[in-house]
């Protein structure tokens, strides 16, 4: 950025906008970023609108889907109106007029896309391995549910999910860098008061407590879940809890190593602390809702041990976020 602005230091016309900050000049790298986070919105975007007009298409008989009236057509706008922001996110991050937004309209929906699409980047390619070697779900496993969606449906938009999911991330660590500074986000820094220690406990305890029962549902345990989801259990379901334990540890690690501060560069325990608390509390507070909206798992009502669950992942999101907010302060302070 100093050549970059040395350079161009003749020149009269303005660049840094209304914020002092200076405006993008983007290189190869992100202009591929850009253009691949935006193309990867059109499979999700198409199917969503052809849902909403009608469409059946992906949609196999039998699928709570079909039976799921406006709540169901509900959701698929306020789902298709969260993959569009994407698209405003994306021109955000790489256009000058995004450097005039307040800085929370950037971070607040790049944060919410960290912890929904987190899970489906480890997931997905877990399931997909598992499948390669022999290890999906067996005739057992798949008569245990009714269909929801055609296959190829889920390799369509999980398979653009995590490239928006790849792109926004370089589109948004660059943008940080340049905006916030990246020394001065990842800077180690002296131990957080005791009141934010607390938090970081508390956050740590829970994380730990979650994650201990993702292992446990990922490797075959029973212990509160339904006879339907029992019966269902594969390795290709397991990977899948066991995404949601690697981000719930994640999110118990970072908080405390925030909160403990030191002398090491703290990059690794702010994208622990971040990815960990995004998936816990946006995930968390998803599925505590449609608990109490429309089952996605037919013939399978949720169970208290499933809320709770919820309720813990949005506790403990809460609580490693507030560490990760008290962590930023803090290096702005200084």
């Amino acid at each position: 950025m100093t050549t970059t602005r040395a350079v161009h230091a003749s020149r009269p016309a303005d660049t840094t906008g209304a914020t002092g900050i200076p405006s993008p000049r983007l290189g190869t790298g992100r202009r591929v970023l850009r253009a691949v986070a935006l193309a990867a919105t059109v499979p999700y975007l198409t199917l969503k609108a052809a849902w909403l007009a009608g469409s059946h298409i992906g949609i196999p008989e039998g699928s709570v889907l079909l039976e799921g009236g406006i709540p169901v057509t509900v959701a698929n706008a306020v789902t298709l109106a969260m993959d569009a922001t994407v698209i405003v996110l994306v021109l955000a991050l790489t256009r000058p007029w995004g450097r005039r937004l307040p800085g929370w309209l950037l971070v607040v929906p790049a944060y919410v896309a960290t912890g929904l699409l987190t899970p489906i980047a480890l997931g997905f390619p877990a399931q997909a391995l598992v499948k390669a070697v022999g290890l999906g779900a067996g005739e057992a496993a798949k008569a245990g549910h009714a269909p929801f969606l055609e296959s190829w449906v889920f390799v369509v938009v999980y398979t653009g999910f995590i490239a928006q999911g790849t792109a926004l991330a370089g589109l948004f660590v660059s943008h940080a860098r340049e905006r916030w500074g990246g020394r001065r986000l990842g800077a180690p820094g002296q131990r957080l008061p005791s009141p934010t220690g607390v938090v970081a406990g508390a956050a740590a305890l829970a994380g730990t407590v979650l994650g201990a029962a993702y292992v446990y549902w990922a490797f075959g345990g029973s212990a509160g879940l339904p006879d339907q989801r029992v019966a269902a259990y594969s390795a290709e379901t397991g990977v899948v809890s066991g995404a949601y334990a690697v981000c719930a540890f994640a999110a118990a690690a970072g908080a405390l190593l925030l909160a403990r501060g030191g002398a090491r560069p703290a990059r690794w325990p702010l994208a622990l602390t971040w990815t960990g608390s995004a998936t816990m509390l946006a995930w968390g507070a998803f599925m505590l809702a449609t608990t109490f909206g429309v089952d996605f798992r037919a013939g399978e009502p949720a169970t208290t041990v499933d809320r709770l669950t919820y309720a813990g992942e949005m506790i403990t999101g809460l609580l490693a976020g507030a560490v990760l907010v008290r962590h930023l302060r803090s290096r702005r302070e200084g």
